[in-house]
């Protein structure tokens, strides 16, 4: 992985009674992040076990640009008006890739 690179982990806790809206929403914003930007290498989104309203999007970018460029895309914005009621919380967790590899 690239130094260059941008990961970044969002923990978000979404009002029990819109998770299902919620989860269509983002599921049409990573769709459509991962076909439209090159930039936007892999995004993959996890729900707790124990408890379903708690997220987690794992974003990986080719650079802090992509990054930057992904936030003013007309999907990503989309996205974030759409779901701003749904969101009770939502934490930006930095983090340091360790190893990261998947199929091609």
């Amino acid at each position: 992985m690239s130094e260059e690179h941008v990961v970044r982990m969002a923990e978000l806790k979404i009002d029990p009674a819109m998770l299902e809206a919620y989860r269509a929403l983002l599921a049409e914003e990573i769709e459509a992040s991962v076909a439209l930007e090159e930039g936007v290498l892999s995004l993959s989104a996890v729900s707790l076990k124990d408890d379903p309203s708690t997220i987690r999007i794992l974003e990986v970018y080719a650079s802090s640009q992509a990054y930057e460029a992904h936030l003013k895309t007309p999907h990503f914005l989309k996205y974030k008006s759409e779901t701003a009621g749904m969101v009770v919380s939502l934490t930006l967790i930095e983090v340091d890739p360790i190893m990261m590899r998947a199929k091609s």
